[in-house]
C-alpha cells in the first residue's frame, strides 16, 4: 500500500498495540476488516489525518481520484490539499464530532475542490483510530459519485422540465398505458391526473377520430419513431380547440421500446393570430371589405367556375363622384366616415356570394359571381345608384352623394383578371364623362376614349414648359362710381389642336394628375408681372389670383407669395388672393394660422363663391378677410319678376352680414340692369359681369389689361 514505509500510518503495528477486549478492540477489529477491504476495492480512496489535519495515509485510489500522488500528500495539511466548496462548516463540524466523540461519522456527501483543479461529489465515511487508548488519526474512505451526482442533476432538470412546461405531456409504457402526466396535461384538457393515469392512450386520442388516420399514425410512429401534426383536440367539457401533436417512441439501450411520450401544445392563440395578420392581409383597414390581393384570389377562383361552368360574372367598377369636395371641405375625417358608410350600403346591395372589395381612395369593385345575363348586372347596377343616392347624415352634415359604375362582363369583354378590371374602369370614366350618378357597359369606343383622356393628360404636363398657357381677366367694377378698380386673373390653354380652352376643360384634369401646384405658382408670377405692369402705366388695380387646394394646404405658400411680390416687385395691397369657403373650413385652425400670415404680408384676403359651400357663419368674424364674393349662382336668381325671391333674400343677407363685419361684397355674373339695381339697393360694392362690358365701363381698359375677359 502507498505509504507503507510510514511508522504512523503502518496499520499492522498500530492495531497490535490495542488493549484486547473493549471499545478500543473493537475499533481495531472494524478498521481491520475495512483495511482488508481497501485492499480488495481498490477504487475506495482511503486517507488518514492526525490531530494537527496533516496527512498520514493516501492509498493509490487517493491519488487518481483527487490528481495528487502520494508522496506530495503525505505529510502535508488535507485542507492544503482537498476542501469542501460549499457547506464547509458542515464539513469541518463532522470532523471535530469524530475527534469529540470517538464514534465513526455518518456517511455524506460533499463536494470537493483540489488543488490540481479537479470539483468532484465524493461520498465520504470518517472512522476514529486509537492508539495507547488515545484517539490518534481518522480514517476517511471516499467514494466518487460525480456521475451519479450529474445524473441526478439531469432527472431533477428533466423533471422540472416536465412539471414547468406549457405544453402537455403524457408518458406511457410500451402498451400505450399512461404512466404519467404533467400539470399542463390538467391544465389544457381538463383531465385530472388521477383520471387518466392508468388508461390506455387510445382513450384520449387528442381530436384523432378518424381510425384510419389513428392507426396511420402509429404505424409511422413504429417506423420512423416519431410524428407530429396539428389536430383538433378536445377537452373534457367538450370544447374542440385546435393543437399541435408530437409523438414519440422512447428506446432503451437494447434498441427496445420502453415508453412512449406525447406532447400536445394549445395553438388556438396562434391560428387566432394567424387569421387576423391574414385578415388585416386581405382586408382595408378602414371599411374591412376585401382589398386588392383578396379580390384577385376570388377572382380567379370565380373565373375558373365560370370557365368550367360556362357562365358569365360581372365586375362592377365604382368610384364616387366629387368625393375629393368632401374630404377638401370638410376633412378626411368625415371622408372616411362617408367611405365606411358607402361600404355598408354596397354590401347591402349584393349576394352573400359577391365580393365588394375597396381598391383605395372612393373606388370599390364589386364582383357578380355566376350571372345569367348582362341585365342581372344592370339591376344590381340601379340599386347601388339609388343606396349611394341617399343622404347620409353625418353629424353636423348632411351629405349627398352620388357614384358613378362601369360594368364589364365575362366571357364578352375580356377573359382574364387585368383585362376585366381594365374594361370595368374605362367603362366608369365614360360613366363619369356623361355626366355621372349613372352607370355604363364596357366597349371599345369607350378605351377609345379614356386613352384620349390619358394622352390630354400627357400634353398638360407639357404646357407649361411651350407656355401654352395665358391669363385673361375679369374686371371688377366699383357699383357706386362705375370705374374698374380690380381685375381677377383668369387662366386660358391655347391647345395646339383644340384651340382656347376654358378651365373647365382642363382643371379636372389638372387636379386628378397633382399640377395644380406648379399651374397655380404659374399664374401667381403672371399676374403679379401684369398689375406691376398696370401700376407702371398709371393704373393701380388690384389683381385677384385663384388660390387652388393644393396651394393653400402647401407649408410654403406664404414664402412663395412673397417670392412672386419680389420678383415683380409688386406692392402687396395690389394683390388680392381668393379662397373658397369650403376650403376654409376644412383647414379650420390650420386655415386661421395661414390667413394670419398673408394678412401679415400686407395682401388682400377674399372667400369666393360664398353661400354655397359648408360655412359656419359665425366663424367668418375670426377670419382676417377682406371682401365677400357672392357666388353667381345666387346672382342669377335676382330677376325682375320676383320668382328668385328665395336666393335673393340670401343675397340681401350675405350683403348686410358683410357689412356687420365690415368687409367689402362683390357679387359676380351680373348680367342685367335689374339685377345691378339690386345690388345697389342693397348696398353691394362691386361686381363682375357681361353686364360691365354692355354699359360701357370697360371702354379703354383692354389696352391696359391686355385681355378682358367680361
Amino acid at each position: 500500500m502507498v505509504g507503507e514505509q510510514n511508522d504512523n500510518i503502518d496499520g499492522a503495528p498500530l492495531l497490535r498495540d490495542q488493549p484486547s477486549g473493549g471499545p478500543g478492540q473493537q475499533a481495531i477489529d472494524f478498521v481491520s476488516r475495512i483495511v482488508a477491504a481497501i485492499e480488495l476495492t481498490p477504487m475506495v480512496a482511503v486517507l488518514s489525518i492526525d490531530r494537527s489535519g496533516v496527512v498520514c495515509y493516501w492509498n493509490q485510489a487517493s491519488a487518481a481520484l483527487y490528481g495528487i500522488p502520494a508522496e506530495q500528500a503525505l505529510g502535508c495539511q488535507l485542507e492544503q490539499l482537498v476542501q469542501p466548496d460549499g457547506r464547509a462548516d458542515d464539513y469541518h463540524a463532522a470532523i471535530a464530532a469524530v475527534w469529540h466523540s470517538g464514534q465513526p461519522s455518518p456517511a455524506h456527501d460533499w463536494h470537493m475542490q483540489t488543488t490540481a483543479g479537479r470539483q468532484l461529489w465524493i461520498y465520504s465515511t470518517m472512522f476514529p483510530v486509537f492508539r495507547d487508548g488515545q484517539l490518534q488519526q481518522i480514517f476517511r474512505m471516499d467514494v466518487d459519485i460525480t456521475a451519479r451526482k450529474r445524473q441526478e442533476r439531469t432527472l431533477h432538470l428533466a423533471a422540472q422540465v416536465f412539471e414547468s412546461s406549457r405544453d402537455a405531456i403524457v408518458l406511457t409504457d410500451p402498451q400505450q398505458t399512461v404512466l404519467l402526466v404533467n400539470q399542463a396535461y390538467s391544465s389544457v384538457t381538463g383531465y385530472a391526473a388521477a383520471e387518466i393515469v392508468g388508461q390506455s392512450l387510445a382513450l384520449h386520442r387528442s381530436g384523432i377520430e378518424d381510425e384510419a388516420r389513428y392507426q396511420q399514425i402509429w404505424a409511422e410512429i413504429g417506423q420512423a419513431g416519431h410524428w407530429q401534426g396539428e389536430v383538433w383536440a378536445q377537452r373534457k367539457d367538450g370544447q374542440r380547440y385546435p393543437a399541435w401533436l408530437s409523438l414519440t417512441a422512447l428506446r432503451d439501450r437494447a434498441g427496445h421500446i420502453s415508453n412512449y411520450m406525447g406532447i400536445l401544445s394549445d395553438i388556438s392563440d396562434l391560428k387566432q393570430s394567424e387569421a387576423h395578420t391574414r385578415h388585416l392581409a386581405e382586408h382595408d383597414f378602414l371599411t374591412d371589405l376585401p382589398n386588392r390581393v383578396l379580390l384577385r384570389d376570388r377572382l380567379s377562383l370565380a373565373l375558373t367556375a365560370a370557365r368550367r361552368n360556362h357562365s358569365m360574372l360581372a365586375i362592377l367598377f365604382l368610384d364616387l363622384d366629387r368625393f375629393k369636395q368632401v374630404n377638401d371641405t370638410l376633412g378626411h375625417h368625415t371622408g372616411d366616415l362617408l367611405l365606411q358608410e358607402v361600404a355598408a350600403r354596397l354590401v347591402r346591395c349584393v349576394r352573400g356570394a359577391d365580393t365588394v372589395s375597396r381598391q383605395g381612395g372612393d373606388e370599390f369593385v364589386i364582383m357578380l359571381a355566376d350571372i345569367s345575363a348582362p341585365d342581372q348586372a344592370a339591376h344590381v347596377a340601379d340599386s347601388i345608384l339609388q343606396a349611394i343616392a341617399q343622404p347620409v347624415l353625418l353629424e353636423p352634415h348632411r351629405l349627398s352623394v352620388s357614384t358613378s359604375i362601369g360594368i364589364s362582363i365575362y366571357p364578352d369583354d375580356g377573359s382574364d383578371i387585368d383585362t376585366l378590371l381594365k374594361n370595368a374602369d374605362v367603362a366608369m370614366y365614360h360613366a363619369k364623362e356623361n355626366g355621372r350618378n349613372s352607370l355604363q357597359f364596357f366597349s371599345p369606343q369607350m378605351n377609345a376614349l379614356i386613352s384620349e383622356r390619358a394622352s390630354f393628360a400627357q400634353e398638360l404636363r407639357r404646357a407649361l414648359e411651350r407656355q401654352e398657357f395665358v391669363l385673361e381677366y375679369q374686371a371688377e367694377i366699383d357699383i357706386a362710381s362705375g370705374q374698374p378698380c380690380g381685375a381677377e386673373a383668369l387662366i386660358r390653354w391655347r391647345h395646339p389642336r383644340l384651340g382656347l380652352l376654358l378651365p373647365e376643360r382642363f382643371i379636372g384634369v389638372a387636379e386628378d394628375n397633382g399640377l395644380m401646384l406648379p399651374i397655380g405658382h404659374w399664374v401667381l408670377q403672371q399676374a403679379c408681372l401684369a398689375a406691376r405692369r398696370w401700376q407702371t402705366a398709371g393704373y393701380p388695380l388690384v389683381v385677384a389670383v385663384n388660390l387652388s387646394p393644393a396651394q393653400f394646404m402647401q407649408k410654403d405658400l406664404v414664402d412663395t407669395v412673397q417670392a412672386a411680390l419680389q420678383q415683380s416687385g409688386l406692392a402687396a395691397p395690389l394683390l388680392e388672393l381668393e379662397l373658397t369657403e369650403a376650403l376654409i373650413m376644412k383647414q379650420g385652425g390650420a386655415a386661421l394660422a395661414t390667413l394670419k400670415a398673408l394678412r401679415g404680408l400686407g395682401v388682400r384676403l377674399t372667400i369666393d363663391d360664398f353661400g354655397t359651400g359648408y360655412s359656419r357663419l359665425g366663424h367668418l368674424q375670426d377670419y382676417p378677410v377682406d371682401k365677400l364674393k357672392i357666388d353667381r349662382s345666387l346672382v342669377a336668381a335676382i330677376v325682375a319678376n320676383g320668382d328668385g325671391a328665395p336666393r335673393t333674400a340670401a343675397v340681401s343677407a350675405i350683403i348686410a352680414l358683410a357689412r356687420t363685419l365690415q368687409m367689402k361684397v362683390v357679387a359676380e355674373g351680373v348680367e342685367t340692369p335689374d339685377q345691378l339695381q339690386f345690388l345697389r339697393q342693397h348696398g353691394c360694392d362691386l361686381y363682375q359681369g357681361n353686364y360691365a362690358r354692355r354699359a360701357g365701363q370697360l371702354d379703354g381698359l383692354s389696352a391696359v389689361l391686355g385681355a378682358v375677359e367680361p
